[in-house]
């Protein structure tokens, strides 16, 4: 192999007009020695991964494949060390007699291309694949393979009843629901589902809010799976007559995790549900939580006040829980105190006491909230007002001094209003208590790698004009290896934000309806989710279709 006049990856991003110099300059001053080059310019969003392949394959030559099109033969998994295919971020395709064409995430690493090239024997052509597409392919290959293969070959009769099969670290039932669980992170899945069907267990997982068939395991790994799981969780496996939660904590890929466990009997056998929790990636500050500048201003205003509530309203998966740790984080200093009640503590806060829900020894929301009162705290963050109990203890607590963020299952922020006063709150309470409410829905984000930008449809301007507005161009996720080819990579949030001002208050005391309280709100500025939704659209972060599908069109 040839490796004279070696290109470095600056010099040729710079020619391609990707970045300026200045910019090189500061990205090799600040970051790691181990880091990478590539990887640190895609980390601080100066260039997209699409990008960094598209300038390596003009100006190198080499090729760019889609790891999704190829299926991988055996042998070459057996002739790639899995230990150099992790470390170095390559997978084997095809070989040809003495040569072997590999996928690399940087074709630039001649370290690793040497090193592959005296493992194998073989003269090493290189193309150039997406980072994420090759850790799922190394995953899908290497790991989930192997692990199902030495569990259907373990998986004797006569093994079912080996408590070791569930128990040690090393047998391969253990190793595969890992790996399941390590792919699903992989992936950036927020739920694992394994659902028993007649004739099968389908290992399902839900990425950016949409549902996904993974893979499907044979019906004689049911139990023992499900046993497993079970173990992880803390929860008794002879029991599979009634539902059962329970909590995992792990270190995936060196990330810190945890996992949300829910058992379920189902006629086939018990469906497992499990929340994952990526503890490296929760939102720490309110200004990344998609908030439009006017919105935001608005939130911050109210978390400024020194009492009152301060609800978050939508439906589960909404991201809620996300905006009200951001919401304490940025509230938290040394001079407050700070205390919780939740079900369950789903990210734990340095600085915060927070209370676990335990309903079965009646250390409920409403007993939680009156213990919380005689502990001195500045704000109060309830997980969700479910009944009129602590709806009346939450609303007190806010006219005695104290500022509560909390939840609400409601469609849209003026309902929360309605919510409220069905659950017995007295509108004379309520209307001096509440200083806003915030509903929002998650949307998928169009793919930063694949966007493009077209005109619009006819459908498209006639949903923009109903609400006056016009559009020019419409971004669109063409689909590619970084999000799965689905157009769309992450979630941003969409949001309305009622701000309780004098005139709503007023219209809170006479009882009024949602519309009477929409028009007065609509003079001061407020805009419904669909109007936010079709804000982040011109801004080309979402579709139209993104913000239909989660927010009703009024």
């Amino acid at each position: 192999m040839v490796i004279q006049n070696r290109k470095r990856l600056g010099d040729l991003l710079i020619e391609s007009n990707v970045i300026q110099p200045e910019q090189l300059e500061k990205a090799l001053k600040n970051k790691s020695r181990d880091e990478k080059l590539g990887d640190y310019l895609i980390e601080q969003q100066l260039i997209t991964e699409q990008q960094l392949i598209e300038v390596l394959e003009f100006q190198l030559g080499i090729p760019h494949v889609n790891l999704n099109q190829y299926s991988i033969e055996p042998e070459l998994i057996q002739l790639v060390p899995k230990e150099l295919a992790k470390r170095a971020n390559l997978m084997p395709i095809r070989r040809d007699r003495n040569k072997l064409l590999i996928a690399m995430a940087d074709p630039m690493d001649y370290f690793a291309i040497e090193e592959l090239r005296m493992a194998t024997g073989c003269q090493i052509e290189t193309s150039i694949a997406a980072k994420d597409d090759i850790f799922r392919t190394i995953t899908k290959y290497y790991d989930l393979q192997e692990s199902m293969e030495e569990a259907l070959e373990d998986l004797l009769p006569t093994n079912l009843d080996d408590e070791n099969q569930i128990t040690d670290e090393d047998s391969p039932i253990v190793r595969l629901v890992n790996q399941i669980i390590a792919n699903a992170v992989a992936e950036r899945a927020s739920d694992i589902h394994f659902d028993p069907q007649e004739t099968e267990l389908k290992v399902r997982y839900r990425i950016d809010g949409v549902m996904r068939d993974e893979r499907s395991l044979p019906k004689n790994m049911q139990d023992i799976i499900t046993a497993r799981v079970k173990i992880m969780g803390n929860l008794n496996i002879t029991e599979n007559r009634i539902p059962q939660d329970g909590r995992i904590s792990s270190v995936v890929n060196f990330k810190p995790i945890d996992i949300r466990l829910s058992t379920l009997p189902t006629i086939f056998g018990e469906k497992i549900v499990m929340r994952v929790l990526d503890l490296s990636t929760v939102l720490n500050d309110i200004d990344m939580l998609g908030f439009t500048n006017d919105n935001l201003g608005k939130f911050r205003n109210m978390l400024q006040k020194p009492n009152g509530i301060v609800l978050i309203t939508g439906p589960t998966g909404s991201g809620k829980s996300s905006t009200l740790y951001a919401a304490l984080n940025h509230l938290n200093e040394e001079a407050i105190n700070i205390i919780t009640v939740e079900d369950p503590v789903e990210y734990q806060l340095a600085g915060v006491n927070q209370i676990q829900v335990r309903e079965e020894i009646g250390m409920t929301f409403a007993t939680g909230l009156r213990s919380i009162l005689r502990q001195d705290p500045d704000v109060i963050m309830i997980g969700e007002i479910r009944d009129s109990e602590t709806a009346e203890i939450a609303i007190r607590s806010s006219l005695t001094g104290h500022l509560v963020l909390s939840t609400l299952h409601t469609n849209s922020a003026i309902e929360s209003i309605s919510r409220l006063t069905d659950m017995g709150a007295e509108p004379f309470l309520l209307s001096p208590s509440l200083v806003g409410a915030i509903a929002q829905r998650l949307v998928r984000r169009v793919c930063r790698d694949c966007s493009e930008k077209r005109v619009p449809t006819d459908y498209e301007k006639q949903v923009f004009a109903q609400y006056n507005e016009s559009i020019s161009e419409i971004a669109r996720g063409r689909g590619c290896p970084a999000c799965n080819h689905t157009g769309y990579r992450g979630r941003i949030a969409i949001h309305e934000v009622l701000v309780i001002n004098d005139t709503i208050k007023a219209h809170i005391l006479k009882k009024s309806g949602t519309i009477e309280i929409r028009e007065e709100a609509r003079k001061q500025g407020f805009q419904t989710l669909v109007e936010d939704g079709l804000l982040k659209v011109v801004e080309g972060l979402t579709t139209i279709e993104e913000v239909l599908r989660v927010a009703s069109s009024e």
